[in-house]
């Protein structure tokens, strides 16, 4: 009995000067998309607006693709083909009979 007390404390000491490894911290590039669209329209898209960003550099899609989809849907379906995870949404209202301006946020693991 004395000899296994004995065992687990040295076990238990070994456990804890082991070298220990820290997870690493998952990069990711992120792509803004600007999508503009009549109020109450269910999803049809009036306008897909992308910007030059550093994140599209060597990436397997291109502006012109993203701004020639003309529903909200097929929007995320082509992101998610192309292995962009939809991260938030966010929209700007100004009027009733104003277009609804969305900004897209989508990630990639790097």
């Amino acid at each position: 009995m004395k000899k296994f007390i004995v065992f687990s404390v040295v076990a238990f000491f070994f456990l804890f000067a082991v070298e220990g490894y820290s997870q690493e911290i998952t990069k990711y590039n992120f792509l803004e998309i600007i999508v503009v669209q009549k109020a109450n329209n269910r999803g049809k898209v009036k306008r897909i607006k992308v910007e030059e960003q550093t994140s599209l550099i060597g990436q397997n899609i291109s502006i012109e693709e993203i701004e020639d989809i003309d529903e909200t849907s097929t929007l995320l379906n082509y992101m998610n083909a192309h292995d962009w995870e939809f991260l938030d949404r966010q929209s700007v209202v100004s009027d009733d009979n104003d277009p609804v301006w969305m900004s897209y946020i989508f990630r990639k693991r790097k």
